[in-house]
């Protein structure tokens, strides 16, 4: 069966441009991510086939790769060297190779010196060897996983720009579809000093005096985007907790946040004055 075309896949022409490119896959993204979509194996798939077809067409060189040798496009250094050219009507990927030209050598002697001892056909339903699965795992801070972060690897010889995105969690894998097969990143978020996470919520101490907890006071929390006000009414109990809504860890793959709770931790006063002891007593 012909891979479907990557420009097909997004729903956009091939003159689109980047910002028309990135719309579309955000839209696409969004409405079959596995997470909307719990135990849909059509959506899964289609976010596969999303995420391949992006990753293509947003890098400009391989788009223009892309556009010569169709789905062939990681091979066309090969190709250039080898002699032949790839016709940019034509898919490359599709069914046959009847639009390149192949100079002297024979299709046989090409391919083989190309993929070595990999079986490939230009044939209409020629077998393919299995599409392998790999995991590979990598770590992230928690400001990486609110924010979202890029990661550079080296995949096969080749070096591969991947978006992690924002509101990963441990155990959350990234798809990377390569020519050899798939590869998955298994994420592991870093520990923070201040922040404790639990699903998309986090946790964190705010320290309040004595004199505040009884007076009432407003205090300075701080967030993953910056610092926000919380007031602390007269009479606060230590252990308080107060849920700031929305200042948590973002949604994977949807709209919205996590909430952020913030206990108070009342402070003691220490090295006290014979005065204030006395105010004490």
């Amino acid at each position: 069966m012909a891979e479907r075309d990557y420009y097909d896949i997004l729903g956009v022409s091939r003159d689109a441009s980047e910002k028309e490119i990135k719309q579309a896959y955000r839209r696409l993204a969004r409405k079959h991510h596995p997470d909307v979509n719990p135990g849909d194996k059509s959506s899964e798939a289609k976010f596969k086939e999303i995420n391949g077809a992006y990753e293509v067409l947003s890098n400009p060189e391989k788009r223009r790769k892309y556009d010569q040798f169709g789905h062939q496009w990681q091979y066309a250094d090969q190709f250039a060297q080898a002699g032949f050219r790839g016709s940019p009507s034509h898919d490359f990927g599709r069914e046959t190779f009847t639009t390149f030209d192949f100079g002297s050598e024979g299709l046989g002697s090409i391919l083989d010196s190309l993929f070595g001892d990999r079986k490939f056909s230009h044939r209409r339903g020629a077998k393919t060897r299995p599409r392998q699965a790999v995991e590979q795992p990598i770590e992230v801070t928690l400001e990486e996983a609110y924010h979202g972060s890029t990661r550079v690897l080296e995949v096969n010889g080749r070096r591969l720009e991947v978006k992690v995105p924002p509101g990963v969690r441990d155990g959350s894998k990234i798809h990377i579809p390569t020519p050899e097969g798939d590869l998955y990143l298994v994420v592991s978020v870093k520990p923070h000093q201040r922040f404790q996470r639990k699903d998309d919520d986090l946790y964190t101490d705010v320290s309040v005096s004595l004199t505040d907890a009884i007076l009432g006071c407003e205090v300075q929390v701080p967030t993953l985007k910056g610092k926000l006000a919380l007031k602390i009414p007269p009479e606060t109990q230590n252990g308080k907790v107060f849920r700031l809504a929305g200042q948590g860890m973002p949604h994977l793959g949807n709209s919205g946040h996590g909430d952020l709770l913030a206990k108070v931790c009342v402070v003691l006063p220490t090295n006290l004055s014979s005065r204030e002891r006395e105010l004490f007593q």
